[in-house]
């Protein structure tokens, strides 16, 4: 029995095909073949070619012309095949957006430990109140991480002027800081070498023990000063906790310990800071391109080091 004058059940009764019998025959008729039909949709062309024969069956017309070693849809095939590839785009699109809206949203950063413990994480909460819906990942480290193959959209990196990656968060100036206690026995210059220096290392050993104090130990024209003792740090937030409980003097970069000297835990006992001609700097991925959350993080972060400098 031809297909056109069978009646399978279901034949007249406007019930759809099966989906897999539409998906062989969308790929059958764009490829115009059974075999290169079966190759895309991983099925043997025999199986194929029962699917078409079983659609046409239900469908009680012929979708193909079968020609020697070639295929051509009958004008039935045609009205069906952009009926259905249509629909097959139509669903696919649907299942792209259903899939993107369910997709957790999520803003990766890096930068180091002291920015992210000392002005990063207490900022945060006012991003993630204002973005609920979005999860921040923050990858505190030293090491500079490849954004795009650690999957990352954005650092805040801490690099000389000139050298800096993106646009400029803010410029650090250095200014001695230690406790409000520590600095009542502060009466001349001369005071401050018998107190502790809070210094931290580089782990790489690249710098000097020091390095993060002399900008302003040159600028004071104290580049051989002898403190009484000195403590060492690993990570910056360890030498800033010690100064905040009085166990010596650290060095202070602004901005980014404003809030602290803001609110006495810190104070500034021997006058103006001096440039340490380094900054932070907003260094974004390509991936953070199809981002918004993303792009509104690096935004926050600016709007924050505005008004941080404007307090």
């Amino acid at each position: 029995m031809h297909p056109e004058n069978a009646k399978a059940p279901g034949a007249m009764s406007g019930e759809l095909p099966p989906l897999e019998l539409l998906r062989s025959f969308e790929a059958a008729a764009r490829r115009l073949s059974f075999t290169l039909a079966a190759g895309e949709l991983h099925l043997t062309q025999s199986a194929v070619s029962r699917q078409i024969q079983q659609l046409e069956a239900s469908l009680g017309v012929l979708l193909f012309e079968r020609r020697h070693r070639a295929l051509a849809l009958t004008e039935a095939g045609g009205v069906l095949q952009r009926a259905v590839t249509d629909s097959l785009e139509r669903l696919r699109d649907a299942t792209a957006r259903v899939r993107a809206s369910s997709a957790p949203r999520q803003v990766a950063i890096t930068t180091t430990p002291g920015f992210a413990s000392i002005w990063l994480i207490p900022k945060l909460a006012r991003f993630t109140g204002s973005h609920p819906q979005v999860d921040v990942r923050v990858s505190a480290t030293l090491d500079v991480l490849d954004l795009e193959s650690s999957r990352i959209d954005l650092a805040v990196r801490f690099a000389p002027i000139g050298r800096g990656i993106g646009p400029a968060l803010f410029e650090e100036s250095v200014i001695p800081l230690c406790s409000p206690q520590l600095a009542a026995s502060l009466r001349q210059l001369s005071d401050f070498s018998k107190l502790t220096l809070l210094t931290v290392e580089y782990p790489d050993h690249s710098e000097a023990p020091t390095a993060d104090w002399e900008p302003w130990l040159k600028v004071m024209g104290l580049e051989d000063l002898r403190m009484k003792s000195t403590l060492h740090f690993t990570q910056y937030a360890d030498a800033v906790a010690a100064a905040v409980a009085g166990q010596g003097v650290v060095i202070g970069r602004l901005p980014l310990l404003s809030e602290l000297v803001r609110d006495g835990r810190l104070v500034a006992p021997l006058g103006e800071g001096a440039a340490s001609h380094r900054g932070y700097f907003i260094e974004m991925s390509r991936r953070a391109a199809g981002n918004r959350d993303a792009q509104d993080f690096a935004q926050w972060l600016r709007d924050e080091a505005e008004a941080a400098q404007r307090s």
